[in-house]
């Protein structure tokens, strides 16, 4: 299994509004793709010198495959979506997880 995690810095004045848009407008989206079994959000326990709160948002891939179409077929549709409603209140960067082992 892989994790597509986005890591995201948002401005503290936006949060709230950030949150509930991901919770009910962006994720649903993004899973009904049907490319992720699931998905969730985790806020960062850190204190950035550039403000802002910052999260990690997971999202569980089938296989590298759905990974893969992910950012062929929808990858700058969904970007778009978040420039478009968030513009310059956030920054962030994706990596891939892969997952070794669950106990």
């Amino acid at each position: 299994m892989l994790i597509y995690n986005v890591t995201v810095n948002v401005e503290e004045a936006v949060h709230q509004q950030w949150l509930k848009w991901m919770r009910e407008i962006y994720i649903p989206e993004m899973l009904q793709t049907n490319l992720f079994t699931n998905a969730r959000i985790l806020r960062v326990m850190v204190d950035e010198q550039m403000g802002g709160i910052t999260f990690s948002v997971q999202y569980y891939a089938k296989d590298k495959k759905s990974l893969e179409r992910y950012y062929s077929e929808y990858l700058d549709a969904f970007s778009l979506k978040e420039r478009q409603h968030f513009s310059d209140q956030l920054v962030s960067f994706s990596t891939e997880l892969e997952v070794l082992s669950e106990h």
